[in-house]
């Protein structure tokens, strides 16, 4: 199974490519656990909450692998959580870096803040997104994981995404 994550800061079309990306292929994708649970949390978050927001997307990954697809299409994965711990509270919790140490990912797509950002209650930094893609860059490449940049509109991210994808099925 190749497992595809898909990362990079806020509003940066994750979920549309994840979901694109998943019908283009006819397999599962995993929805965003952090949106789910941060919708039913009634409270601000604090910083045990992103351990519980990786554990329950690792577990959503585990679930979904399970049905044995041949791509499986992640739509955010530990790292998005690591840097949001970082940015948002000075450190990553030794239980949360322990997580991110053993990324599944066979491959990553790194979304470019190159679209207009969309308003949405649990989005933070509408005016910090290019600092953040820099940031991801810098992840990626000393986790030595291999990842391409996508950007553009819609169809274009969709076309250089597949292709990626296909370059690494066939």
């Amino acid at each position: 199974m190749l497992r595809i994550a898909i990362t990079g800061p806020e509003s940066s079309g994750k979920t549309t490519l994840a979901k694109a990306l998943a019908a283009h292929y006819g397999v599962p994708w995993v929805p965003e656990f952090a949106r789910e649970y941060l919708e039913g949390l009634g409270r601000p978050y604090v910083e045990e909450d992103l351990v519980r927001i990786a554990e329950g997307q690792r577990e959503a990954e585990e679930r979904s692998a399970e049905q044995k697809p041949s791509i499986l299409i992640c739509d955010t994965d530990l790292l998005v959580i690591r840097i949001w711990a970082r940015e948002k509270f000075g450190r990553v919790d030794p239980r949360l870096e322990e997580m991110t140490s053993a990324l599944p990912y066979q491959h990553a797509l790194l979304c470019r803040p190159d679209i207009p950002w969309a308003p949405d209650p649990l989005r933070e930094n509408p005016d910090d997104r290019e600092r953040l893609f820099a940031v991801y860059q810098t992840e990626l490449e000393a986790s030595k994981r291999p990842y391409v940049i996508v950007h553009g509109n819609r169809q274009e991210r969709l076309h250089h995404a597949v292709a990626t994808i296909d370059h690494r099925i066939f």
